[in-house]
């Protein structure tokens, strides 16, 4: 999953960005309306959570134009503002939820969770398969042979946006935007150990290899018998 966070406290959205990245959900950081209104339009989000109170264009007026663009990802609204009537304001601009301030993380998480299931893009698919292996988005399991394969918040994250491309190349640079939230290369070898570690979890014990480096360009999981 990924989010934009639009929030002009940046202690407050710099705790949010940390907290979501732990959960395993990446996100990007708009500290003003407009600019939260250029990145909601110019890329795909799964959620969007809007603080109200913003420079420039206050978070509703966002969302109203969102909604006049026909980009109807899901809202979250977080405000000081908690009065029934604020919320019913809220709603009514165009936002799906919202979240009165101060609040607990656990439950803002829940709820992105929630939004995030409601999307109605073909991204949203809850399952991705490729040959035997399949992957629950909403339960965050994985099975390959129908035999359950444990993996940790980022290998799972990782398996699930090659999943989402299978059959197509997928970049060092894609993957540390989208699985690592990374606009530039840290040149680490973080990607091939993480890829390294998946492979054997997803390989161990099975005869046809699903994923494979494809030298000089990134790496692709495919299904070789099918295809």
């Amino acid at each position: 999953m990924k989010i934009l966070i639009v929030e002009d406290d940046l202690d407050a959205a710099a705790y949010l960005t940390k907290a979501f990245r732990e959960a395993g959900i990446v996100s990007d950081h708009a500290s003003d309306g407009d600019s939260g209104l250029f990145l909601a339009t110019e890329n795909t989000y799964d959620v969007l959570i809007v603080d109200r109170m913003l420079p420039r264009r206050d978070g509703l007026s966002l969302i109203s134009e969102l909604r006049a663009k026909a980009i109807h990802t899901p809202a979250l609204i977080l405000s000081a503002l908690g009065q029934v009537d604020d919320r019913v304001t809220g709603l009514r601009a165009g936002g799906d939820d919202y979240l009165p301030k101060p609040y607990a993380f656990s439950e803002l998480l829940a709820r992105v969770e929630v939004l995030g299931r409601r999307k109605g893009s073909p991204d949203q698919d809850m399952t991705y398969r490729v040959g035997d292996l399949e992957l629950d988005r909403l339960a965050h399991v994985v099975r390959r042979g129908g035999k359950e394969i444990l993996l940790q918040p980022r290998e799972f994250r990782l398996l699930e946006y090659l999943m989402k491309n299978a059959g197509q190349v997928v970049t060092r640079t894609m993957l540390l935007e989208n699985v690592w939230d990374y606009h530039f290369d840290p040149q680490t070898n973080v990607i091939d150990v993480h890829v390294s570690r998946l492979r054997s979890k997803i390989e161990k014990d099975f005869d046809q290899p699903l994923l494979r480096t494809v030298r000089g360009a990134g790496y692709m999981i495919k299904d070789e018998v099918s295809a």
